[in-house]
């Protein structure tokens, strides 16, 4: 069938589109908590002619169109959690729960990939192969919603997965598609230090935690830029400091935490053994004990550089030359990565900032939001990429 076919009768979905994305807006749902959600898209998929709907996990939800002749699997996955974030926006559609928004896009992510299957289905004569709609739990919080679901099946028999996040930094309109290392491993350590306490006005009797805490904070930041190769990207970042409960009491204990970011796994696996290299002996010098608790977060979203490489000759015949951005890969993180182990993968970012309309605020923050717009770019993007899988055309 046309593709041009394709993405024009999918156009008059967009406004059913940004209806069913702010009714998701109204009612977000934090990680592995996603009830009400998983209800929204199950109707809504249940109500579309030719999609097998099944919930693999409680707050996980698959799609499948089966179009009864070979050819390719195709995977789509779009993210369904909210943060526990307290929405600032004053729209008439802002988020009913206190404490808890879509300050990530993930609403824009469920609502255009429903309309994805629904445009897909009332092709599914003309195509070929099968295609898996995948509705994900918990991709804010490790160990994310994307690992069960692969182990609940999903990805099995399937030859090429697709994803596309709602971008701020990126204007509407454009879409980027970044070969091979996109997103970085996110992972976390919590440090605890033992020192004694005492009275603040008799220092030399105690074994300051606090002051130790900050010679590790400072510390920390060597490790980017004196122990790493410069040209190998990594973050070490200090985000938490706990300690003390009285202005007139050193405490006997200061907990820190924060996040290391990498792409290279052996830098990955260095990093650990530097922070606690550094830890160790910047408390011993001082008297007290450090130890770190590490916990490893989600793998680096690596796309497939073939495949990348395709879907950007699709991008520019279907959508035009233009639309392409150039971006550089991001030291956030994302579970999509799951799914590129099992098959080639794509993860693409759709912008959705407008400077001018007041839309440039940053993922996570309580006023975020995005150009509605964005949510028919990403559906065309889908629309476009999926159609030339199952074709077997570039």
């Amino acid at each position: 069938m046309s593709l041009d076919l394709l993405i024009a009768e999918a156009a008059p979905l967009f406004p059913q589109v940004v209806e069913w994305r702010r009714a998701l807006h109204q009612h977000p749902e934090v990680a592995f908590e996603e009830h009400e959600t998983a209800r929204f898209v199950r109707e809504r998929l249940a109500a579309i002619d030719g999609i097998a709907v099944s919930h693999p996990t409680p707050t996980g939800t698959l799609g499948v169109l089966r179009t009864g002749r070979p050819g390719p699997v195709v995977a789509l996955r779009a993210d369904i959690d909210a943060l526990p974030v307290h929405e600032e926006n004053d729209l008439p559609y802002r988020s009913r729960r206190d404490g808890v928004m879509h300050a990530c896009g993930h609403d824009g992510h469920t609502a255009l990939l429903l309309g994805v299957a629904t445009a897909l289905a009332r092709h599914r004569a003309a195509l070929t192969g099968e295609v898996r709609f995948l509705f994900q739990h918990a991709e804010e919080q490790a160990p994310g919603g994307a690992e069960e679901l692969v182990a609940a099946g999903v990805m099995d028999g399937v030859d090429a997965v697709l994803g596309v996040h709602l971008w701020a930094s990126l204007p509407v309109g454009r879409i980027a598609l970044i070969p091979g290392p996109a997103m970085a491993a996110p992972d976390t350590f919590e440090i605890t230090i033992e020192g004694q306490g005492g009275h603040a006005a008799i220092p030399q009797d105690t074994v300051d935690p606090v002051a130790i805490g900050a010679l590790v904070v400072t510390g920390l930041q060597h490790i980017a830029s004196r122990m790493v190769d410069p040209l190998e990207p990594v973050v070490v970042s200090v985000t938490q400091f706990h300690a003390g409960t009285a202005s007139n009491v050193i405490p006997n204990q200061a907990v820190l935490g924060g996040t290391v970011r990498t792409f290279d796994p052996a830098l990955r696996e260095r990093v650990p053994v530097l922070i606690d290299r550094l830890v160790t002996g910047t408390c011993a010098a001082h008297g007290a004990r450090g130890t770190v608790r590490h916990q490893r977060g989600y793998r680096p979203v690596v796309n497939d550089p073939a495949l990348t490489a395709r879907l950007a000759a699709v991008v520019r015949a279907a959508l035009g030359e233009g639309v392409l951005a150039e971006l550089r890969p991001s030291m956030g993180g994302e579970d999509f990565s799951a799914y590129q182990q099992r098959a080639p993968g794509v993860f693409a970012f759709v912008g959705a900032g407008n400077e001018a309309a007041g839309i440039r605020h940053p993922h996570h923050h309580p006023r975020f939001q995005v150009d509605e717009a964005a949510l028919g770019q990403g559906m065309a993007y889908l629309l476009a990429a999926t159609h030339a899988l199952l074709e077997g055309r570039p």
